[in-house]
């Protein structure tokens, strides 16, 4: 008790309300962040894929203002990789030598303090430690399609339009004739 007018000391003052807020301090609205962080500034990020091939692990830089705090869940530990972070960093592989299926969805997500995360200097492999030459596609999707081998030069007989990685089957007409044979010229055919 603390006077004869009803009002009782809660541990912050006579008359006073008790602690409050995730800190438990006198006066306190502080709250839990996404990250259940009390009175922090911290964000759960979803990194999202979309490959086709397996991906046998991943390394990525998150650029500033935010600070990496951790990065758990998505298909990343499902698959049982580790992840490790560290200020700015993210690196996930597996020691059984597992993978994440081909496919899209959450890669991991991340735990950022202080600001927004967008990806860069990717690195991606698929099995066998084969490097994947992956985008990072709005800051936060990473992409990864296999190229389509093809005759890529649009002078040849045999263009392919939908090739992205010249196999040298290339096939060119012979001099004075078209692709089908015929005759270019007056003369010499």
């Amino acid at each position: 008790a603390c006077d004869c007018d009803g009002n009782v000391d809660s541990g912050c003052g006579c008359g006073e309300a008790g602690p409050s807020g995730c800190d438990n301090a006198c006066g306190s609205t502080a709250v839990e962040d996404e990250c259940g962080i009390c009175d922090g500034n911290c964000s759960l990020i979803d990194v999202l894929y979309n490959s086709d091939v397996d991906i046998a692990g991943f390394q990525f830089d998150v650029q500033p203002p935010g600070n990496v705090l951790g990065a758990s869940g998505g298909d990343a530990e499902e698959a049982g990789f580790m992840v490790s972070t560290s200020a700015t960093t993210v690196l996930g592989f597996s020691f059984s030598g597992a993978v994440i299926p081909a496919g899209a969805g959450v890669l991991t997500v991340l735990q950022v303090d202080g600001g927004e995360a967008c990806l860069s200097d990717l690195v991606l492999t698929g099995e066998g430690a084969v490097g994947l030459d992956a985008s990072v596609e709005d800051c936060l999707t990473i992409t990864y399609s296999s190229p389509v081998p093809g005759c890529t030069d649009s002078a040849a007989c045999n263009y392919d339009g939908d090739a992205d990685e010249d196999d040298g089957s290339c096939t060119y007409a012979e001099d004075n004739y078209d692709c089908d044979g015929n005759c270019t010229v007056d003369v010499d055919c």
